[in-house]
């Protein structure tokens, strides 16, 4: 095989038969979210369609991303696709740069009971274990023994605000595919996650009035006022800490604001009209970003009224930059007490960060969290996981399959 981190050169047809190789040969791409991911999807693409099957493929506006959905049909009738179990991934991984790695971050590299390499937890793991599962589940559709249809869902740009799956979603609604259920293989060391936070991120931009700082009065100070607001923001993440409805099964209890970023200013001796700064907001399931917004919004129109009071053109601007929704446990009874049969766990897990389970989740897809390696793992420098925990998934996957077989 050929890959060059340009993602231009071409592939070979010689497809790895076990999920170690295919992981070795997933890393090789540099899919860091900044770069195309078309030279993965175009092998994954040619390797589904040796296999037989039709592979549908949606692009971003620059189309040099792209999604990839492919459906093991049930039983020998190519035409039954709707309903099913969706086993879903995103391609992309998060940069390198400015990270000590001791090996190269796009070679796999096995060191003892580890492989090493980035995205071999986040999330390449679990993709090369559902390519290795495709041939058998492929055999069984082609024998008339698959009861209902397996898909695979590949997505871009997950780390940069899950851009690529609603594209995914948009695409099965408009053919009239409703899939049964869903996995997102992200690291969980296979446990059972039942539900996720969401996420909003915010960029506050407050517009002030320079002056010497000599004559204060003149000025209108862009800084003291982004302070009030970041005081005000800290002051509400407090006191919804202390909600009676918070969550207990998750990691951290309650909603969360955090204030991530800010600039501002020029010298010491110019009142700075120009000060930025960013939060996010991590809801629990039943929350919504309203619950924070609306007080945000309120005190951004009290501040820009004290600033406009003294110049006319100054104010505070709230954009929201992100927005990706949590992942709720409301329908996904059955495909819990499945996962609990079939991996003999019946813990279940509520996690603070978010993926793209939320959006599978508000599309009427009941949905969990489930795959190889450890999100402790996950965008640090010599990313790894454990073999064993690829084993794990591949059994689980193998018995995923197998439930797909039974009636109904």
């Amino acid at each position: 095989m050929t890959v060059a981190t340009d993602n231009k050169s071409v592939v070979d047809g010689n497809y790895p038969k076990n999920s170690i190789d295919w992981l070795t040969r997933l890393i090789a791409f540099d899919t860091v979210s900044r770069h195309s991911n078309l030279a993965l999807i175009k092998d994954v693409q040619s390797y589904c369609e040796q296999l037989g099957l039709t592979v549908d493929l949606t692009f971003n506006d620059a189309k040099n991303k792209a999604n990839l959905f492919v459906t093991v049909p049930a039983g020998k009738n190519a035409d039954k696709v709707n309903n099913g179990l969706v086993l879903s991934g995103h391609t992309d991984v998060v940069p390198v740069d400015g990270q000590n790695w001791t090996s190269e971050p796009f070679n796999a590299t096995i060191r003892g009971t580890k492989l090493y390499g980035r995205g071999a937890c986040d999330m390449k793991g679990f993709i090369a274990c559902a390519l290795t599962l495709l041939p058998e589940a492929v055999e069984l559709s082609n024998s008339g023994q698959l009861r209902r249809p397996l898909h695979l869902a590949l997505s871009f740009d997950e780390e940069v605000g899950c851009l690529g799956a609603p594209l995914i979603l948009a695409d099965l609604k408009a053919r009239g595919i409703t899939p049964d259920y869903c996995i997102v293989g992200e690291p969980t060391n296979m446990a059972m996650v039942v539900a996720h936070k969401g996420i909003a991120v915010y960029r506050c931009r407050v517009h002030g009035k320079s002056a010497h700082s000599s004559l204060t009065a003149s000025g209108v100070n862009a800084i003291s006022y982004a302070s009030r607001l970041i005081g005000y923001v800290d002051t509400l993440a407090e006191e919804i800490s202390y909600r009676d409805d918070n969550d207990a099964l998750f990691d951290v209890p309650y909603s969360t604001l955090s204030v991530g970023t800010i600039q501002g200013g020029t010298a010491t001796n110019i009142v700075p009209n120009l000060c930025e700064f960013t939060f996010d907001y991590r809801n629990l399931p039943h929350m919504t970003q309203q619950d924070i917004l609306a007080p945000i919004q309120a005190k951004v129109a009290e501040l820009s009224a004290q600033m406009q009071s003294r110049a006319p053109e100054t104010g505070i601007e709230l954009m929201q930059e992100e927005s990706v929704p949590a992942m709720t446990d409301n329908d996904s009874a059955e495909l819990q007490a499945l996962i609990a049969a079939l991996t003999g766990d019946t813990q279940r897990h509520k996690v603070a960060y978010a993926t793209e389970g939320g959006q599978f989740t508000n599309a009427g897809i009941p949905t969990i969290i489930c795959g190889p390696g450890s999100i402790e793992q996950a965008h640090k420098a010599d990313e790894y996981v454990e073999l064993s925990e690829i084993d794990r998934c591949d059994s689980f996957l193998q018995r995923l399959l197998e439930s797909c077989t039974a009636d109904k």
